[in-house]
């Protein structure tokens, strides 16, 4: 796919159905099945969080969820680890600001955002 300028197309994962899903509000493809770190890093996005106090950008960097430089905002959810993380169709990822912040997922009549 040309909107996935990072992506190695020979690898089986490029094969899968495309789902979408927004990072920080923008749409982005992926693959069905694949770890939210690989999607990040198929669009060349490498920023994942903010630290609290100097707002240092953190990224991926064991990617076997241990470190935690890699948790991000996920369906309003913090601390969500991209790099043990399935994508799903629709999903909602944000870069997430020092620890995040959690947000409700209905609006204010009940209903789901």
């Amino acid at each position: 796919m040309p909107d996935e300028p990072y992506r190695i197309l020979s690898h089986h994962m490029s094969q899968l159905p495309t789902v979408s899903l927004t990072v920080d509000g923008k749409p982005v493809p992926a693959r069905a099945g694949e770890l939210l770190a690989a999607t990040l890093l198929a669009q060349g996005l490498h920023v994942c969080r903010t630290t609290l106090h100097d707002r240092t950008a953190r990224g991926i960097f064991c990617a076997i969820g241990v470190c935690g430089d890699c948790t991000m905002q996920v369906n309003g959810v913090p601390g969500v680890r991209a790099c043990v993380t399935p994508v799903e169709d629709g999903m909602r990822v944000e870069t997430q600001h020092g620890s995040g912040a959690w947000q409700c997922a209905f609006d204010d009549t009940g209903h789901a955002r």
